[in-house]
């Protein structure tokens, strides 16, 4: 029986996804089941998922169209589907790393009753090499929050309990706009909950050029509101004041580009936002630039 739903956002993916399948089938614990959330793909990806869908590969894929929304929608999709136990994501030009299910489960029996919202593991990019900075030494728990202001960096896989990441509300849904931060639901877990640590490589990862990382400047001039919305719930919960500061200027920039006149009035924190308001024009004039250099 699954315990484990690993899904997978695609959106024109087609010629990436057959590596994370791939990645899928090569797994000796087979106690999970695929759920592809396809975000308006044009492309074959759609043939793609049905030809393996009929063969055997020893756990179920679950296929869901939806139209084109962004990132974000298709992890509302996910999450509005998901019936097992613990959930990861694994994006469509990624795969999971070898024995990962079985190390996730392995894991999991031992603090599933220690009241985790489930458990943070390590990515690694295709050479093997760790994606940022790896967990401190004697780490046993940790919000994620918690864990990049004590000085962590690059992205980790989270391994979330179903009932816990939908306990939060959905990802919110801007007109015109396809990009809110994965990060607000996590901000709000983060209040109740820890992470277990799971010091192992789960994920391993490539970053496409037309993806999110690579174009984040030019997604900053397109989904304004998106952008200012997390900024607000960052501010509402600091992981340190550091970061508060540069939450509140790019949250000024957002609202700038996105031309709210009442940003300071919406603001959880008006009076370090009435500060920061000349850094968020800089930083606005920073970004048109930046956008323009990359095309």
């Amino acid at each position: 029986m699954a315990f484990l739903t690993v899904f997978t956002p695609a959106y024109n993916r087609a010629h990436t996804l057959q590596r994370t399948y791939e990645s899928l089938c090569r797994q000796e614990c087979k106690d999970f089941l695929w759920l592809i959330i396809d975000d308006g793909s044009t492309d074959q990806t759609s043939e793609l998922v049905q030809s393996w869908q009929k063969k055997e590969n020893g756990f179920e894929i679950q296929y869901i169209y939806k139209e084109n929304g962004g990132m974000h929608t298709a992890h509302n999709t996910a999450y509005e589907n998901i019936h097992t136990e613990l959930n990861v994501c694994i994006d469509s030009d990624d795969w999971i790393a070898p024995g990962a299910v079985k190390k996730i489960r392995d894991t999991w029996e031992k603090v599933r009753d220690k009241g985790y919202a489930g458990m943070i593991a390590l990515d690694a990019d295709f050479s093997g090499n760790i994606i940022g900075k790896g967990f401190p030494a004697g780490m046993a728990d940790t919000t994620l929050g918690g864990y990049y202001a004590a000085g962590g960096s690059g992205d980790k896989k989270l391994i979330y309990r179903t009932d816990v990441i939908n306990s939060v509300p959905p990802y919110p849904v801007f007109p015109g706009e396809k990009y809110v931060g994965l990060v607000y639901k996590y901000i709000l877990v983060d209040q109740k909950y820890k992470l277990y640590v799971m010091n192992e490589v789960v994920c391993e990862v490539e970053y496409q050029a037309d993806g999110s990382t690579g174009t984040m400047w030019k997604q900053y001039l397109k989904n304004p509101k998106g952008f200012a919305f997390l900024r607000k719930a960052a501010m509402q919960y600091p992981s340190s004041k550091k970061r508060m500061i540069q939450d509140c200027i790019h949250y000024c920039s957002s609202s700038q580009i996105a031309k709210n006149r009442k940003y300071i009035q919406e603001s959880p924190r008006k009076l370090l936002t009435v500060l920061c308001t000349p850094l968020g024009w800089a930083l606005t004039e920073i970004i048109r630039n930046k956008a323009k250099e990359n095309g």
